[in-house]
């Protein structure tokens, strides 16, 4: 999605001596300290909750009564930095909050530059005594797995992966399935069969004006790792096969199959995915599962045919599948909590059960059986207008199969090499360059970036 990741990292970067001048630049707390934390107090505690969610979103008024009913000697105050659900603003409170020597316990973020910086900054702590004393895997127990140099800090609540909606009427009528597992280039032949004079087969929402720059990287997230243009050591993915792959296939649907909806129409016209998709001008649509609450129809954009869901698209036949692009909210322990035992024990229990109760996103624990994701999905589906026109079984799968690859911190410069690509994408498109020409101006600009942040 289109984020200002960095929007506040200068004002970030000023908390730094702060922060670890209260926690030690994010050091374990004294011994003291430590041993309150590893055992459960007597008595009860009050543990501060800073969160961008608001209660339509989160409906946390339910979900912490319930954690509260369960563990009755930890209270829950939770603090709402945003009633508009506005990411940015949440963060820049939370900071302010941090600077001015504000109790923190739990800490909610909402995309991976927020969870990563605030870990430089010494701000969060690590979890990975508490996760060894319960015995589990991270990776095995949910879908998203949070490392951050080799330590964790933080358990994801929400998963929201990228798939891909499709007019299932429009399937019919070429003759086509609704897809369980296939490639890119299935996709891109899916595509140019369900183009017609009426719509296009396809429709990518990116990139524009340096943002939604997942439309830049489809080959790439469809691998486990290495799926950002900027590795985990620091160099540049600009070289990367798949990052041509991607820049061919682009040129491919709208240039040579006529299928993808032009990209000239998408800046002049000001389109937007809902309603290429809604209004039925494009039968396939890449697109986030914070879709979900929309499937159905909605006043705004009422559905008039029939909807299903595929998973994103592998690279080759053999690849295992299932990666894709996904959002989640990184719940982490605050670094100068008093309370760390009980800030942890809040994340466990609205990581996995608290999903369940708050009933209002699919969960990324792997915890959650079949029936549980499906009445969760069947909740969510409930309240759009036209529900019965959802694929349920198509929709299900796909969320049940969907896995986020590594994550790669993003870097402090993201945005101007995010500009880079834009621009030399644009030119590509709109046919001032080829592609080798493309890679290279976009590789040498690119490697200019990292050499300037050295």
């Amino acid at each position: 999605m289109k984020k200002k990741f960095w929007s506040t990292l200068a004002a970030s970067t000023m908390l730094v001596g702060i922060l670890a001048g209260c926690t030690g630049g994010g050091e374990s707390t004294s011994g003291t300290e430590n041993d309150k934390d590893k055992k459960a107090t007597d008595e009860a505690v009050t543990i501060k909750f800073h969160t961008h969610g608001n209660e339509a979103s989160y409906n946390w008024e339910k979900t912490i009564a319930a954690f509260e009913e369960e563990y009755p000697k930890i209270d829950v105050d939770l603090v709402i930095l945003s009633e508009k659900g506005d990411t940015q603003e949440a963060t820049q409170k939370l900071d302010l909050a941090a600077a001015s020597g504000e109790q923190l316990d739990v800490l909610m973020f909402s995309d991976p530059a927020s969870y990563a910086q605030r870990v430089a900054l010494g701000m969060v702590a690590p979890i990975d005594e508490f996760i060894e004393e319960e015995g589990y895997t991270l990776s095995e127990e949910y879908k998203v797995d949070t490392k951050l140099n080799d330590n964790y800090y933080a358990l994801p609540g929400k998963f929201n992966p990228w798939y891909v909606l499709l007019n299932k009427n429009h399937l019919e009528e070429a003759g086509l399935e609704v897809p369980t597992d296939w490639t890119w280039d299935e996709y891109m032949d899916y595509a140019k069969k369900l183009t017609t004079d009426d719509h296009y087969g396809t429709y990518f929402h990116g990139p524009q004006g340096g943002g939604w720059l997942e439309f830049m990287k489809l080959a790439l997230a469809s691998e486990e790792d290495n799926t950002e243009f900027i590795k985990a050591d620091g160099t540049s993915n600009f070289d990367s096969p798949l990052f041509k792959k991607t820049l061919e296939m682009r040129v491919q649907m709208e240039k040579v199959d006529k299928s993808a909806t032009p990209y000239t129409d998408i800046i002049s016209q000001k389109l937007h995915y809902r309603n290429q998709f809604f209004g039925q001008d494009a039968s396939m649509v890449l697109i986030g599962s914070w879709m979900n609450t929309e499937l159905g129809g909605t006043e705004q954009f009422p559905l008039d045919f029939n909807v299903a869901v595929a998973p994103y698209p592998k690279n080759e036949e053999g690849d295992a599948g299932g990666y894709t692009p996904v959002t989640t909210d990184f719940m982490s322990v605050a670094a100068n909590s008093k309370h760390k035992k009980e800030a942890y024990t809040f994340i466990r229990w609205y990581t996995s059960e608290g999903q369940i109760v708050q009933g209002k996103n699919i969960p990324s624990w792997n915890g959650v059986s079949e029936e549980e994701l499906g009445s969760i999905i069947d909740g969510i589906l409930a309240d759009t207008a036209t529900p019965e026109k959802v694929d349920r079984e198509s929709l299900v799968n796909v969320l049940k199969g969907a896995k986020s690859s590594k994550i790669i911190p993003p870097v402090p410069y993201q945005a101007e090499l995010y500009k880079v690509v834009n621009e030399e994408y644009e030119k590509l498109i709109l046919g001032e360059q080829e592609i080798e020409k493309t890679l290279k101006a976009t590789q040498e600009r690119a490697q200019e970036i990292i050499d300037n942040n050295k």
